[in-house]
């Protein structure tokens, strides 16, 4: 049972350890942004976000290639730790999705796109959007 224990015990900090240092570089000058809606557009919902990329490839999660990722939307939050997969709250765009139809409420609210890689952790540097701001109407 002890040597059962040690093992799990050391399995799991190889898994912690793969997510501590898993994050993939990033070329110099990439750029992620929303191409539409625009910061200040008053929109009907279902909203359509669509997603741009300079400088890098998009490749589906779990897909370990050079220089590329996959999208995730922030509504209405904080961007995620940088060190880490990106979790709840987060919209996951991992079939290499360059766009998507968002339900929601009248007002209000705050958008923002941060690339992921193969394991959904933020590239070093990460590669962020700007919070763009829209009013459903």
């Amino acid at each position: 049972m002890k040597k059962y224990f040690l093992t799990i015990a050391f399995l799991s900090t190889l898994l912690l350890s793969a997510f501590t240092f898993a994050n993939s570089p990033s070329p110099e000058g990439a750029q992620l942004y929303i191409i539409s809606p625009t910061n200040g557009e008053t929109v009907t919902s279902p909203v359509t976000v669509k997603f741009g990329l300079k400088g890098m490839g998009v490749a589906p999660a779990g897909v370990e290639k050079k220089n590329t990722g996959h999208h995730h939307l922030i509504v209405n939050g904080d961007l995620p730790p940088l060190d880490q997969p990106m979790g709840k709250g987060i919209k996951h765009f991992g079939g290499g999705q360059t766009e998507t139809s968002v339900e929601l409420a009248p007002g209000k609210h705050t958008l923002q796109l941060i690339l992921g890689n193969h394991l959904h952790i933020p590239h070093n540097p990460p590669v962020i959007s700007e919070k763009i701001e829209i009013t459903v109407k």
